[in-house]
């Protein structure tokens, strides 16, 4: 039985501790601790009637008597306390963001750490000693082959730059940035820094893991991101706090990876935009990365061959230093950007005949070809040729798609998934057809299409998010394309970027053109970027790049960014496109926020958001910014669920800070309000799509 602590012998400490945010508390709580605790230090403390995960906090503690202020319930020592550093990213990305501090530094911590009591620490702390102690890292690495003259410039710049600068790398597709990364890698590691570099998506991460393991065979690397174990995120998360990681390599939440002594930050295809968090605290990882790069003076490399246009901004106003590399390497071109007017082809055609004929010329040369829609399932919408049904979600304002091999209506947005009726639901009719295609009947067509006149099958692959739901089926997949055993390689985006396909010479994009008129301004560079990586994938063997041939199927071959495409000419679609955006007042020319509210009924929503407007009328920040009246979302409903958003825009990043703090208090009390029956509601600060 634990005897009470003395109160006379006990310290003031501020805890930040995980708390949401509609509960108002957005800074520390004050606890009484038996010993000083240095910032940093994990500890355990009771919060209502739970014992919770807490972090001491480097903020002044309050002035509430300490009778009324409850102790530390345990303090997980042997562990050294969480940079000072991280602490201040952290403080930083919750005050931008607009959530609480607790809430986001205890979000972004291993969950498995907000089990563990202090004997579960220690338990699983002295047992990562003992893996660490007994692990000899292979000293043998592989050879680095010698730069080329561009790259060996370029690492010559980034070796004479002072710490903490950003540098954007613009490298066309194949131009080795990877070679690059791997030796700024190289000289971090060689002044005792550690390394963090950051990866879009889960699928790029083992193939990029595998090069840097090879070239540092000597050294200890770890990856962070959501397709870990519990137990293993833990342990690799520890393994960077305790310094022992070199190298970390992760999706977005590495970003917040404690790293004691960080000397080198890697974003790559940082215009990707699977780096703005969509749940919770809606962070921005590259953002956020070049904030950490200044805060602990580590070199910062954004790497891609189409950058977001914030980025190249950037760079064209000097506060990013950019470096390119224009060339392929080994000197190999770029494909060939072949546009396809499909006004011209037979009514009904789905794969164009000049198209069908190249892809079957590649085929007998034993090349490959990639196709890609940005669709899967086997159709859209299935459709009733009599009654006019069609197959939507009830529970949401979106279609449910068609997949045939498991003869299933799905929705992509609630998870609703039914089998295939026999019949029209509402008239009996037995003909019921799919509308539009998707990967799926992509696969089927291109089978039928590419079959030899004896019958033979074409070796056909498709990889997306369905093909790929078992574990190791997406390395399966891409194992067999890198040994040959496939001819036709069929996927969505999960294909298009940062894969190495050397055997890849045709890339072809069925139908791109619907994001050419979508209302979201940020659509058309999202759609130059998807294009230009895509035409990347072929060609990558030097030997063959001459021959190689991006195919673009569309009904507008002369609209500006088809051309630029076809030149290859990021840097005109990106003077083009930013003309556009500063005549419009749009960014980077302004800074925005979004206020998004769900609930039961549309009436509701709008109810709130218009409540919202309403309580910011007053406030002194208010007359810097421009609120829009309220808009349902692209998808409105959504598992039942209405979703309405209120766009806040204005001319200077602090002045929107400014608001947005004042704001904030305001939608809390307005969301306690019994009159206000919504079910959430958010904002999120530099939203990626409008």
């Amino acid at each position: 039985m634990t005897t009470a602590p003395d109160p006379d012998a006990q310290t003031r400490v501020a805890v930040a501790v995980e708390t949401p945010q509609h509960s108002g508390v957005n800074a520390t709580l004050d606890y009484l601790s038996e010993q000083p605790l240095a910032p940093g230090t994990m500890v355990r403390v009771p919060l209502g009637k739970r014992t919770v995960l807490g972090i001491v906090w480097p903020a002044a503690a309050g002035e509430a008597p300490e009778a009324s202020l409850r102790p530390v319930t345990e303090v997980l020592d042997g562990l050294p306390a969480l940079p000072e550093a991280w602490c201040r990213l952290v403080t930083f990305a919750s005050g931008y963001y607009q959530r609480s501090i607790g809430e986001l530094a205890l979000a972004v911590l291993p969950p498995e750490l907000h089990k563990l009591d202090r004997a579960g620490f220690a338990q699983r702390l002295a047992r990562l000693r003992k893996a660490l102690d007994s692990a000899r890292p292979a000293a043998a690495a592989d050879t680095p082959p010698p730069p080329s003259e561009a790259q060996a410039t370029l690492l010559g710049q980034l070796a004479a730059l002072e710490p903490g600068r950003t540098v954007l790398l613009h490298g066309v597709t194949g131009s080795g940035k990877t070679e690059v990364y791997l030796r700024a890698a190289e000289a971090t590691l060689a002044a005792g820094r550690q390394v963090l570099v950051l990866v879009p998506e889960i699928n790029l991460t083992p193939q990029l893991e595998a090069r840097f393991a090879a070239r540092f065979a000597g050294r200890r690397l770890v990856t962070l991101h959501s397709a870990l174990t519990p137990v293993q995120r833990l342990r690799h998360w520890l393994t960077a706090q305790l310094g022992e990681a070199d190298l970390v390599l992760g999706t977005r939440m590495a970003v917040f990876a404690p790293l004691p002594r960080l000397g080198l930050v890697v974003v790559d295809e940082e215009h990707d935009p699977s780096y703005k968090q969509q749940e919770g605290a809606r962070y921005s990882a590259r953002d956020l990365a070049v904030y950490r790069g200044r805060l602990e003076q580590a070199t910062v490399l954004l790497g891609s061959a189409t950058p977001s246009l914030e980025s190249w901004q950037r760079a064209q106003d000097g506060r990013y230093l950019k470096l390119a590399l224009p060339q392929r390497i080994g000197g190999g071109s770029l494909p060939r950007v072949r546009l396809v007017d499909m006004s011209q082809q037979p009514r009904q055609t789905t794969i164009a005949a000049p198209l069908v004929e190249a892809i079957r010329e590649r085929i007998a040369r034993g090349e490959q070809s990639l196709v890609f829609l940005n669709r899967r399932g086997y159709a859209p919408v299935l459709h009733c040729t009599d009654c006019g049904w069609k197959s939507g979600c009830p529970h949401c304002s979106a279609w449910r798609v068609f997949h045939k091999l498991d003869r299933s209506l799905r929705c992509h947005h609630c998870g609703l998934a039914e089998r295939v009726p026999r019949a029209c639901p509402e008239c009996g009719n037995l003909d019921i057809a799919p509308i539009g295609r998707g990967t799926e009947r992509l696969e089927e067509q291109l089978a039928g299409l590419l079959a030899g006149p004896d019958g033979r099958a074409v070796r056909i692959a498709r990889i997306d998010a369905d093909s790929t739901r078992g574990k190791g089926a997406l390395e399966a997949r891409l194992d067999s394309v890198h040994a040959g055993d496939v001819d036709v390689l069929v996927g969505t985006q999960m294909v298009t970027k940062g894969h190495d396909f050397r055997r890849i010479t045709l890339v072809a994009a069925v139908a791109p053109d619907a994001a050419l008129f979508s209302s979201d301004f940020r659509a058309a560079e999202r759609l130059f970027a998807l294009l230009m990586q895509a035409a990347g994938r072929a060609g990558r063997d030097a030997d063959q790049a001459a021959a190689s041939e991006m195919w673009v199927q569309t009904w507008h071959p002369r609209h500006p960014l088809y051309e630029a495409l076809r030149r290859h000419d990021f840097e005109a679609f990106a003077a083009s496109q930013l003309r556009e955006r500063e005549s419009a007042g749009l960014p980077p020319f302004s800074h925005l926020a979004m206020l998004r509210a769900d609930a039961k009924t549309a009436a509701a929503a709008r109810e709130f958001l218009e409540a919202a407007a309403a309580a910011a009328e007053p406030l002194d920040s208010a007359a810097a910014v421009t609120l829009y009246p309220p808009v349902p979302l692209t998808v409105a409903r959504v598992a039942d669920v209405e979703r309405l958003q209120m766009l806040v825009e204005c001319a200077a990043r602090p002045a929107l800070q400014r608001f947005l703090a004042e704001w904030l208090p305001q939608l809390i009390a307005l969301r306690r309000r019994s009159g206000h029956a919504i079910l959430r509601w958010a904002v999120d600060v530099d939203p990626l799509s409008i």
